[in-house]
């Protein structure tokens, strides 16, 4: 059995995760998981956080069991694995730091942290020690959207539109808070070697386009009025086709599970760093204007931002 411990418990995620992690009957990749302990967290400043911390907090103990520990360097006494929850992207890297020096895997939660900065920081401090760390959202493991990866029926993928809900907070770049969903589905279907990104942005909708250094092509439309499902139009040498929908969290957490055993993460850190640099990209372009920004301009900026710091 290995002790699962969570940080941050202001989102949905941390009692759905947990009913599926702390079934008795849990079979196959999910058996023998229990979460034992968990470190509230929260940010007074996000609503969303602020309002449902309490609530969520209260279910995991009463309901589960859960200890409530106050602190992460108390969680990570009590815990073999971790999950990063906390719905807030800004404090990942300060909340991660023990759980990296302790060597314990960890699966942080989207968005891996609240800016590209932060989000290369993470890899390089799990490298340092040696720790096995990754991040997703949930879309990027439903069934039909992995289908679109190495389709013989669709063959090579030439070009993607996705498209999923894009509501805004104001302390995280715009596409970081909900359009990471899409974005992970646009990144599942094309892979990596994105080089320029462009934005298009109004009050209803942020349509992001992106050139790959082979000249294929991927849009995602980020989707605040109207019908807002998740999905994605590909493109093929052989075919166009729809992919599947959101197909719920059960993908993803055998995924986690097979990660927590093996340390190998589903997801390249190249594959993250280079997603959070399109999304950090195109707030870029939307502050010139719809301007064209490259990926690496991007990331040699926030490679300077972090030469500054030391790792701690």
């Amino acid at each position: 059995m290995l002790r699962v411990g969570i940080i941050g418990c202001d989102t949905s995620h941390v009692p759905a995760f947990t009913t599926v992690l702390n079934d008795p009957k849990a079979a196959g990749d999910l058996a023998g998981f229990k979460v034992v302990a968990a470190y509230p967290g929260g940010s007074a400043d996000i609503p969303s956080s602020k309002d449902r911390l309490d609530g969520f907090v209260a279910q995991l103990r009463d309901k589960f069991g859960v200890e409530i520990v106050n602190s992460v360097e108390a969680l990570v006494e009590k815990v073999d694995v971790v999950l990063l929850e906390s719905v807030d992207g800004r404090p990942h890297l300060n909340q991660v730091i023990p759980v990296l020096k302790a060597g314990k895997i960890v699966f942080i939660d989207k968005p891996i942290a609240g800016s590209l900065a932060d989000a290369l920081m993470i890899f390089e401090l799990a490298k340092k020690y040696k720790t096995p760390v990754f991040s997703s959202s949930s879309l990027r493991f439903s069934p039909g959207i992995q289908a679109m990866r190495n389709n013989p029926k669709l063959g090579d993928v030439l070009g993607c539109v996705a498209y999923g809900p894009c509501s805004l907070e104001k302390h995280h770049p715009d596409l970081f808070w909900y359009g990471v969903h899409g974005m992970e589905i646009l990144y599942t279907i094309m892979g990596t070697g994105c080089k320029e990104v462009v934005r298009t942005h109004t009050a209803d909708v942020d349509v992001v386009t992106g050139t790959w250094k082979d000249g294929r092509v991927g849009t995602f439309r980020g989707i605040r009025k109207g019908s807002a499902g998740y999905g994605a139009l590909v493109f093929g040498s052989k075919a166009i086709q729809p992919s599947g929908s959101y197909a719920g969290y059960e993908p993803m957490l055998k995924e986690i599970a097979k990660f927590f055993r093996t340390g190998v993460p589903p997801v390249s850190e190249e594959e993250t760093t280079e997603m959070f640099a399109f999304m950090e990209a195109a707030d870029e372009s939307k502050r010139r204007g719809g301007a064209p920004v490259a990926i690496a301009e991007v990331l040699q900026q926030a490679r300077k931002i972090n030469a500054g710091r030391k790792l701690p």
